[in-house]
């Protein structure tokens, strides 16, 4: 099987890859587009600004082939909130537009941003991605931006009383909010579950 990370120019690109290569495949991280047409499976990381990823995107020639991928596709953190339509981050930009949605600023009245840490996710409905990992399980956040509530949200986080989508999916396209390669266990068995769908 062809396991792809997408090289999106963050820095969390080995992490995600030797999480894959623990769980036994072989993943290879490009911006090569004929390999990224050729995935089985497609992981999109994160970390950093919206601008930083887009702009790579835009200079590698690569946003229309991720927009148009019938393989299964997993956005991780930044990586999720760039298959929005907008991102309110870096003073307003365009994303890929694979959602109909935007990203905003996390709503907090009393708590500091970033988001930072252990948080449970809660899942609205049974779902593939979460086979064997129970809903309210914890998993490890680091985002200040995020996707409210919305008819994509899968799963979904609270913060200081306030709700956004943690899971997300539309076709062939998921996301998570949160790092499941920083996440222990039950990261480790998210990954595997995508990687065997």
């Amino acid at each position: 099987m062809n396991v792809v990370i997408l090289d999106t120019g963050c820095c969390n690109l080995l992490s995600i890859k030797l999480a894959i290569i623990k769980l036994g495949y072989n993943p290879i991280i490009t911006h090569n587009t004929e390999i990224i047409l050729h995935a089985d499976k497609l992981l999109i990381p994160g970390v950093g600004s919206a601008s930083s990823i887009m702009n790579f995107l835009h200079k590698k020639n690569i946003v229309e082939v991720i927009k148009n991928l019938t393989c299964p596709t997993l956005g991780i953190c930044l990586g999720m909130q760039v298959l929005s339509s907008y991102s309110d981050e870096s003073g307003g930009m365009n994303m890929l537009s694979v959602l109909d949605e935007h990203v905003s600023l996390l709503s907090t009245k009393n708590l500091p941003l970033p988001h930072i840490g252990w948080n449970q996710v809660l899942l609205d409905t049974d779902h593939i991605l979460f086979n064997g990992i129970r809903s309210g399980a914890w998993f490890y956040f680091l985002h200040s931006y995020s996707f409210s509530i919305n008819q994509y949200t899968i799963g979904k986080s609270c913060y200081d009383k306030y709700f956004f989508s943690s899971v997300i999916q539309k076709n062939n396209f998921f996301g998570v909010q949160f790092h499941p390669e920083k996440s222990g266990l039950v990261g480790s068995r998210l990954l595997f579950n995508f990687l065997e769908m």
